[in-house]
């Protein structure tokens, strides 16, 4: 063998002669196992020699030795140099383990290295390959398979050349011939032989296996091979035909598709066309149907065919007549399949897809057919292509153009305007152009042309959109609010034509609605079209403006509508007002104005006409909507004609077409909101505008003269400042309060309708008792697939109800088990619960223990005390109660068939049989009460419980003697003291023993005790017997409660009914992750906070229960464990209990599990014979035939099932260094050990040098758990880094899609729990896919609803839950029905994936604009005409979060996400494509909201501001004080209305009526009341803020980004520099601003108003403004701790003095902080910042208003007086600015100078204040008023400083905004923390916070106080 360059000699035995060298840490080095887990990704092909090495190191220390080694050498030969990261330090720990083992090692079966590998080759080959095929599972020969190939390689290295013998050869030819037949599979081992799993065994699978592997009469691709002729021309002289196995390959080899991708897609189309298949036929099928295949292409093509037609080109999948039709259709579907498999990053353009296989399958056409093609004329090449050549050619050049463009996003911070996301890519397909692409694609077509010239390096960032660059296309995302009035520009005029209207007829003279009929009114009113039109050209400018950077992409037509629309709006702005005017003098009343139009047409006015004119399109818009199918046909018609009448309608797009509802749906939510309407109009009317009237009248008669400051327009008519203030928040509210009226009526709708769907009719244990017996029997109604001959024949039978039990049983265990497991339930309460698999040996219903507590005592009572003479009386009193009556009877016969089988003795039982016929004919002969003595009863009760627990007696406590007493006892009180006459049958017992006598009931048979079954018997009338009133109570944990209540409440709620398991959809869950916890570790469990409280303390004290039943189920699973494993194995179990109760992905996973685990309860049920039903899904191992169902129902459920947890960065954190990322890694290997059906994709990065450079690739891998590590299955290389591309999440979800399986897909995020009774119902709800609608939709996302169960944590953590419980409920339940509304919001939805996967995936992936990902999913499926429902019948678990900062950051991401919604493409689409009903409620469910939000603060800005106007100009008082004022009340009444909206308290109801029906409205009152003395209000206000704040932002400025929100439950104390960082400018500096504007109005105010009007009008916004001051401490744990205020100040102080700079993180140094809070205006538009500069302005106001009142002012009203407050606030600025610089300059050197300059600073301030108050009469009064006038200036100059950044830096005064900026910071932080570092020096306040924070965990038994103050229980 040839020497490597590592300096070691080629020998018979290899030695190391090099100095040892010094260890690298490699973290693990003592766990040699994981070596091969450490390779860096450069160094990836050596990984499967060291996993051998591993493998066979306990076989042959050796011959592993010999494995590494070739390792190293391969490593040394593919990095000689160790440039590749990690390489050096690897390769140094290899070669130390080489060293050491190279002394350690020695061959055991040769006499050297070359034959010591031979024979362990030929001896690993004999005993696992000869005979393993026929014994071995297929994944066990694929991993032998494997270490025998690496064996090999290896051997030919050690072993010289030639000198192999001849068997190895042998062998290795075998091994190599295998290779092929035995891989790492995921669900289909196909080409395994020998030992065939189950799941290859269905025929189906084998037919569609079949199917594909027809290639037989298909062109085969050859290789050609070239060699030189005589003359260097090269010739061709071979041909050789490449290997094709069937259709996939087939198509790969002609467009070099990757071997990954078609394996993938091959077991994808198997199990697509076997499950179609499958369902579809009752018998077996011999072969695939036509109609199968058909069935699928139509699904897969639906897109496809609208496209082609879309664009009016012909379909390329066509079929010659003579043809196979089905081979042909299986070749097209898999050419999609393998395009979208392979496409990665362009899954997000689904039309791109389209063109994509429009192209090829032309090719295939071609290559099938023969055709020429179309450019060259040439006949196609049949030549086979290269693997990677589709990737490099069509996938990789588009990737390249979305990753170009998505640089010029610069990270978020470029306009959205400057570059083209996934949409403008994708839309580029919707127009005919994209054919001008060409086929190869041309790299010079316009599409991969850039603009990349690099700008100049001075060049703002924010004019990355400059330039030659690229036009979006169809729409340009502006950062504008104006969109919300471009997108739902009906609605806005709407509202605005109702008030102009409204405002007319209540201005008029008698102000009622009935004045609406008079002529004049009419008349005015009918000038609110001449509004429509200017608003109309408003809008029409907007679409001109809006979509300018688009106008390059448009088509002509488009451009032409866009002007053609402008000029038409312009004109109706030119006509109606002209015809108006001209009309007053031609005035008519209503009558007149309809009765006489036919007959007196000529004397009417030209307006009248014009109106009619204009209104034509509207009337046709509104004919149109009530004939829903016909304009649903029109918009979705490609026909020229059509087309060209709806061109004025509405522009052609691809998307978006004929959504309209069917005609019954279209009536519902019109209903809804025309009822709606009328009561906010109604409201509006009444309560806002007709009060306001006669003030405003009065007030614009009142002449005011006497203003108290320099007024601008003392001549202005009518007072107009005065109304606009008075007016303006009305006018907000009036567009405001639609929000509030749709809380209300979604609040009564939703509870209608979760009445009318039974939710809440079993609600507590109580009414669980009442209806259990109904349980079954729904159970089989639902959830039992039954023929109805079988239903007929069970029912001749009167088998029914005995298998509906059984079957009902063995569900209903498994559910109480997996409570058990989960240790919300004790081991005595899962006895209570479970019900008797088989019912056979009682006559009677068993029914489970809990319904039947004190059944029998209570029976025994009544025997007791029953005075009576007649049996039926008695019978009468326990039979009028079922469950008594079945307690008794089979209390009865089971103490017989006991007795009898324990008793050996034949004459012992002769007695019993005697005594059982003594007491049934007393029964039937109804003298039972004459012939026993009842009052005996309870002393045989008692004797028998004895017997009953000395039989359950542990083995060491078992006494025979003793019960065999006890059972002669409880003969002789039978027979002797309660049968009157029964020592006669003790007389014939002995007188058949011919006299003999001895003692009876002896000899007993206690072995059978031994018999699972007759023990169970004997526990449970052990449990009859003696159990109390308590268990009635049974379970005590609250969440086992809510589970067993819903689940049989679900039960009787509408769902379909369940098919059978091989008939059902098969379906896949997609769980995306990152880097959350997978599993805590035990450091993390007992790692203590700063009170010294652990995770797991914690825990222990929220849930104690559920802590009692842990520690009871551990102590049964670790005693027989070895004693020095016994705290390992009881802390892996602590983790799991933690970890289960945290949102860790471990509890995600063990939830979706259940799906399986349910699967393969129902194949039982179904597949299994009435015997073993009837003994058991436990007790089944007992049958013969028991492993046959077992590996059918498993393989069953792999075909119907698949998780795929989608791990991002699981390859980095295999290999990281970093602690965690390791811990994470061996999590996530455990739980794909653990559950062998989870597997793993991630992106694998691999270094690898191309062409001498070093680059890195990545790729798609799937990964399942092997015997110790991972097994790759699949690998798919991608054209680059997908999340460079897009946003994380759906970059995540989009590259592990392709790995899903199945019809349906389910998306689960990290944060979500399932549970296992909840998995049964999976296969009800997949059938509303196929259930029959109404409508001629089917649905595409099915929503479910969800759970919280974080609600437990604390009482913000309890808001939260209740809050999003009623939008996933209550909120949901009315957007999907009546609304047709419903989206998907992330939410554990189910996907119809073929849909989705054909138009551009579940979800979408632009960077910034497409935040919330989740919804935009929902947006795309209904635009492209899919249907969203919502079911209630099922239930997911999830978490939320549970501090107030974690809160906030959570609704800052969705407040973010609406912001980024506003500006969408889709948001605009479905504004304008919804008709106006649907629109409303799309509106106010989404962006409204948020708008809604803001428009509520800002009313109070408006209002406040309003009245600072009328109070500092004093008109105020002018009005107040006018006679006919006073005497009018209305001003009052209407300052007052909008003020009950800022409760907020509407917005309560939804949650109040989701409580009322689920758990009844007395307990919704409690809550209701409960929270809000815990100050929900304040916390929802508080969130008001928060919501309004990022929403505004985002539109103005963007800098939307995913805030990480963190899912920790320990809840701890939050330092008060965390809070002010948080919420400084979201809150703080706003409710600074309105207290200081509620103090100005007070004050000035206070001589002339009463002090009752002002608290009144005023008193919501002190409860704003406490709420948005205080909030973040009042809900902050521990916030009022004296010591921890102590320290919070401490910490502040020292984060506001540090310097900042580069590096310097934000919450280390005020400076960087305040320079990342002004992030946004450095990448803002300019029109952002001149907006910023002018809502600055308002600052100035209070200064000019203030300096008036002075005292020192005398009342002048001279501008002068303004002019000097000017003066003195510029010297207040320079004296500052020459202290700053004085400090700067002499502090250090002239340090008596700066004193000096002080000193005379002082003096100089000490004079002119003396000489203000002595001469110029400034009082103290005037300064404080100067601090209120100042203040705000200094904010003022701040913010405009901001904005203006770069030009102050320019000139140098920027270190001066920074210092003042500081002081601002300093003021504002000791506002705040004042008042709660003085409520800390009181005890109680610190008390009362804890009681308050956590009431809820408090009633729950939660020790809180003890937990913050760290206490802790010492172990007695």
């Amino acid at each position: 063998m040839a020497s490597t360059s590592s300096g070691v000699k080629p020998s018979q035995s290899r030695r190391f002669t090099r100095a040892p060298t010094r260890m690298v840490d490699l973290q693990n080095n003592d766990e040699k196992v994981i070596d091969s887990e450490l390779v860096p990704s450069s160094l990836a092909p050596i990984v499967p020699i060291l996993r051998v090495a591993n493998e066979i190191q306990p076989l042959n220390s050796r011959v592993a030795y010999l494995c590494r080694f070739h390792a190293f050498e391969r490593a040394h030969y593919m990095d000689q140099n160790s440039t590749g990261r990690g390489v050096r330090q690897f390769k140094t720990y290899l070669l130390h383990r080489l060293e050491m083992e190279e002394e350690e090692t020695m061959c055991t079966l040769g006499t050297n290295d070359p034959k010591e590998i031979q024979l362990f080759y030929q001896k690993y080959y004999e005993e696992n390959i000869i005979d393993g095929e026929h014994k071995k599972k297929p994944e066990e020969m694929a991993k032998i398979i494997q270490i025998a190939s690496v064996l090999y390689e290896v051997l030919k290295t050690v072993v010289p050349v030639g000198k192999t013998d001849e068997k190895t050869e042998r062998y290795a030819r075998d091994v190599d011939k295998k290779k092929e037949q035995y891989v790492h599979y995921n669900i289909l081992p196909l080409y395994a032989v020998g030992v065939r799993p189950a799941i290859m065994e269905f025929p189906a699978i084998k037919v569609a296996l079949n199917a594909l592997r027809n290639v037989d009469n298909l062109p085969m691709p050859r290789i050609l091979v070239y060699h030189e002729g005589a003359d260097d021309s090269p010739v061709t002289s071979t041909e050789r035909v490449s290997s094709i196995n069937d259709i996939l390959d087939w198509l790969s080899s002609i467009f070099g598709f990757q071997k990954g991708n078609v394996a993938n897609q091959r077991e994808h189309l198997i199990l697509l066309l076997a499950n179609m298949l499958i369902r579809k036929k009752e018998r077996d099928p011999t072969e695939l149907d036509s109609a199968t295949v058909q069935k699928l292409k139509t699904k897969i093509f639906k897109n496809y065919t609208s496209w082609c037609n879309y664009l009016r080109v012909e379909k390329k999948y066509k079929t010659p007549r003579d043809c196979d039709t089905k081979q042909v259709d299986l070749i097209y579907i898999g050419l999609y399949l393998l395009i979208w498999g392979e496409a990665s990053n362009v899954r997000f353009m689904p039309e791109c897809l389209c063109f994509i296989f429009h192209n090829m399958a032309h090719e295939v056409h071609g290559v099938l057919f023969s055709n020429n093609h179309p450019v060259s004329g040439e006949t196609y090449q049949e030549a086979a292509c290269d693997e990677e050549s589709f990737l490099k050619d069509v996938i990789t050049p588009i990737y390249q153009v979305l990753l170009k463009e998505v640089k010029k996003n610069k990270g978020g911070k470029a306009s959205h305007s400057g570059w083209r996301n996934y949409d403008d890519l994708n839309e580029y397909f919707w127009s005919d152009r994209c054919l001008k692409l060409g086929w190869p694609m041309n790299p010079k077509a316009d599409f991969f042309i850039h603009s990349d010239a690099m700008q100049p390096t001075n060049e703002r960032v924010n004019q990355a959109a400059a330039g030659k660059r690229k036009p979006k296309t169809n729409f340009v995302e502006v950062r504008t609010f104006l969109h919300l009035y471009r997108s739902f520009n009906r609605m806005w005029i709407f509202f605005i034509l109702a008030f102009q209207a409204m405002l007319i007829v209540a201005w008029s003279p008698s102000g009622s609605l009935a004045s609406f009929f008079d002529a004049d009114v009419f008349r005015s009113v009918l000038s609110i079209f001449i509004t429509s039109a200017f608003l109309n050209l408003f809008q029409a400018t907007l679409d001109i403006v809006l979509s300018w950077n688009a106008w390059k992409s448009l088509k002509f037509s488009q451009i032409l509508r866009y002007l053609l629309k402008f000029a038409v709006a312009a004109a109706w702005a030119v006509i109606l007002p002209i015809g108006y005017s001209s009309s007053v003098q031609n005035p008519t009343g209503l009558v007149k104005f309809f009765s006489s139009w036919a007959g007196d047409w000529r004397n009417h006015s030209f307006y009248d006409y014009a109106v009619a004119l204009y209104l034509i399109p509207n009337i046709l818009s509104a004919l149109l909507f009530f004939l829903p199918p016909l304009r649903r046909h029109m918009e979705r018609s490609n026909w020229r004609v059509v087309t060209l009448v709806m061109w004025w309608a509405q522009p052609k797009l691809y998307i978006g077409r004929g959504m309209h509802e069917d005609m019954f749906s279209l009536l519902k939510y019109t209903l809804f909101w025309i009822m709606l309407l009328i009561s906010k109009l109604a409201f509006s009317y009444y309560v806002e505008i007709q009060p306001l009237v006669g003030p405003t009248k009065l007030i614009m008669e009142i002449p005011i003269d006497n203003y108290q400051w320099h007024e601008f327009f003392p001549n202005v008519t009518h007072n107009i400042g005065v109304v606009i203030a008075i007016w303006a928040p009305i006018v907000l509210v009036y567009f405001m309060d639609a929000q509030i009226w749709y809380a209300i009526y979604s609040t009564l709708f939703g509870g209608i309708h979760g009445a009318f769907s039974h939710l809440g009719e079993i609600r507590t244990l109580g009414m669980l008792r009442s209806r259990f017996e109904a349980v079954p029997s729904a159970f089989r109604n639902r959830l039992v697939p039954q023929a109805k001959e079988d239903f007929e024949r069970e029912n001749r039978e009167n088998l029914l109800h005995r298998k509906t039990i059984a079957k009902f049983s063995q569900v209903w265990n498994e559910f109480i088990y997996s409570m058990r497991m989960e240790d919300l339930i004790s081991n005595s309460e899962r006895d209570l619960l479970l019900v008797p698999y088989s019912s056979s040996a009682v006559s009677v219903v068993q029914w489970p223990p809990f319904l039947l507590a004190s059944k029998i005592p209570i029976a025994l009572d009544m025997a007791k005390d029953f005075k009576g003479k007649d049996d039926d009386d008695l019978f009468r009193k326990i039979t009028s109660d079922d469950y008594m009556h079945s307690a008794v009877i089979e209390c009865y016969q089971t103490v017989r068939d006991i007795i009898y089988a324990l008793l050996e003795d034949e004459s012992d039982k002769m007695i019993l049989r005697n005594i059982c016929y003594e007491v049934e004919q007393s029964i039937e002969q109804g003298r039972f009460i004459n012939h026993f003595k009842m009052s005996e009863l309870p002393q045989l009760s008692e004797k028998l419980e004895k017997f009953l627990k000395l039989l359950l007696a542990e083995s060491e406590n078992f006494s025979e003697p003793q019960i065999i007493n006890v059972l002669q006892d409880i003969m002789e009180i039978i027979t002797q003291d309660i049968m009157i006459d029964g020592y006669r049958i003790l007389e014939s017992a002995h007188h058949d023993q011919d006299g003999q006598k001895e003692q009876r009931f002896e000899r007993l048979a206690l072995d059978l005790m031994l018999n699972k079954s007759l023990k169970e018997r004997v526990v449970r009338l052990h449990l009859l017997l003696t159990v109390k009133e308590s268990a009635i109570n049974v379970p005590q944990n609250l969440e086992a409660r809510r589970r067993i209540t819903f689940f049989a409440n679900s039960l009787f709620m509408n769902m379909p009914k369940a098919p059978k398991v091989q008939n059902m959809l098969s379906f896949s869950v997609l769980t995306p992750y990152f880097k959350e916890d997978v599993l805590y570790s035990e450091d993390e469990l007992k790692k203590e906070n700063e009170d010294g409280i652990s995770t797991l303390f914690y825990l222990q004290k929220i849930y104690p229960d559920e802590w009692t039943n842990f520690l009871e189920r551990i102590k049964d699973a670790i005693k027989d464990s070895k004693e020095e494993n016994r705290e390992k194995e009881k802390m892996e179990f602590i983790r799991h209990w933690v970890s289960y109760r945290g949102q860790t992905l471990a509890r995600t996973v063990r939830g979706m599990m259940y799906y399986k685990q349910a699967l393969e309860l129902q194949c039982f049920l179904e597949f299994a014979e009435d015997e073993a039903i009837l003994g058991g899904y436990r007790n089944m191992e007992s049958y013969n035939d028991h492993r046959e169902y077992q590996d059918r129902a498993q393989a069953l459920a792999d075909l119907k099932f698949t998780y795929v947890v989608s791990c991002q960065v699981y390859g980095n954190q295999k290999k990281s260094a970093d602690a965690r990322d390791r811990s994470c890694y061996i999590n996530i290997l455990n739980l794909m050990l653990t559950n062998h059906s989870l597997r793993v994709a991630y992106i694998d990065e691999r270094e690898e040098t191309v062409n001498g450079n070093s680059q890195m690739l990545y790729y798609s891998v799937l990964v399942k758990g092997g015997e110790k590590l991972d097994e790759e299955i699949y690998r798919i290389r991608l054209p680059g880094r997908p999340v460079d591309v897009g946003e994380g999440k759906p970059e995540n979800q989009n590259h592990a899609i392709i790995f899903t399986r199945g019809e349906a897909l389910q998306t689960i995020d990290m944060n979500q729990d399932n549970y296992f009774e909840e998995a049964f119902k999976m296969r009800n709800v997949l059938e509303e896919f196929l259930k029959r609608r109404r409508s001629q939709r089917k649905p595409t996302i099915l929503g479910l609803r969800e759970h919280i169960f974080t609600g437990s944590v604390s009482s913000l953590a309890w808001f939260m839950s209740n809050q999003e419980t009623s939008f996933v409920t209550i909120g949901q339940r009315i957007l999907a029905n009546p609304l047709r509304v419903r989206f998907h919001y992330g939410h554990p939805d189910i996907f119809d994936r073929i849909f989705h996967i054909t138009r551009g995936g579940i979800s979408k992936a632009s960077k910034i604009i497409n935040l919330s990902e989740d919804i935009f999913a929902g947006y795309n499926s209904t635009m492209r005409g899919g249907l969203i429902t919502h079911h209630e019948y099922i239930q997911v678990g999830k978490g939320r979060d549970v501090g107030m900062n974690q809160i906030s950051l959570f609704e800052a991401k969705v407040a973010n996400g609406n912001g980024e919604q506003t500006l969408s493409r889709d948001v605009y689409r479905l504004g304008r494509r919804f008709d106006f009903y649907r629109m409303l409620s799309f509106y106010f469910t989404t962006v409204g909201f948020y708008f809604s939000s803001m428009v509520t603060v800002l009313t109070v800005y408006v209002f406040l501001y309003g009245r600072l106007y009328m109070v500092m100009s004093g008109v105020e008082r002018e009005i107040l004080e006018n006679p006919i004022i006073q005497q009018s009340k209305a001003l009052e009444q209407a300052l007052a209305t909008q003020s009950v909206f800022q409760l907020g308290l509407l917005l309560v109801l939804p949650m109040v009526m989701e409580i009322g029906l689920e758990k009844g409205f007395r307990t919704a009152l409690g809550d209701f009341i409960i929270m809000q003395l815990q100050l929900a209000s304040v916390f929802f206000t508080f969130q008001l803020g928060t919501k309004a704040h990022y929403f505004g932002r985002t539109i103005l400025h963007g800098g939307s980004k995913y805030r990480a929100t963190g899912r920790g439950f320990v809840v701890f104390h939050a330092k008060f520099a965390d809070n002010y960082r948080l919420y400084s400018r979201s809150h703080f500096v706003k409710g600074l601003e309105l207290l200081i504007l509620l103090i100005v109005y007070q004050v000035y105010g206070e001589s002339y108003r009463s002090s009752n009007l002002f608290l009144f009008i005023t008193f919501s916004m002190w409860f704003l403004v406490a709420s948005w001051l205080f909030a973040p401490f009042v809900f902050n744990p521990s916030g009022f701790d004296w010591q921890k205020t102590v320290d919070d100040w401490t910490d502040w102080k020292r984060w506001m003095g540090n310097r900042g700079g580069i590096g310097i993180a934000p919450d280390k140094s005020w400076e960087s902080w305040w320079d990342e809070e002004q992030e946004h205006l450095k990448y803002t538009n300019i029109r952002g910042r001149i907006l910023e500069i002018i809502l600055a302005f308002r600052f100035f106001v209070y200064q000019y208003g203030i300096v008036y009142h002075l005292d020192i002012a005398h009342r002048s009203k001279s501008l002068l007086v303004y002019g000097l407050s000017w003066l003195v606030m510029a010297t207040v600025l320079i004296v500052l600015k020459m202290v700053s610089m004085g400090r700067r300059r002499f502090g250090t050197d002239f340090q008596l100078m700066f004193r000096i300059l002080k000193a005379l600073l002082f003096l100089g301030f000490m004079s002119v204040m003396t000489v203000l108050f002595v001469v110029c009469g400034l009082t103290i009064s005037d300064l404080f008023a100067a601090i209120l006038a100042f203040t705000p200036t200094g904010w003022a100059f701040l913010l405009i400083g901001q904005a203006c950044r770069p030009f102050l830096k320019w000139l140098k005064v920027w270190d001066s905004v920074k210092e003042l900026g500081r002081a601002y910071e300093y003021i504002m932080g000791l506002i705040i923390f004042m008042p709660t570092a003085i409520l800390s020096w009181f005890p109680f306040v610190s008390e009362f916070q804890t009681r308050l924070l956590f009431n809820q965990a408090f009633s729950r038994g939660l020790q809180i106080s003890m937990i913050l103050a760290g206490r802790k229980e010492k172990a007695a």
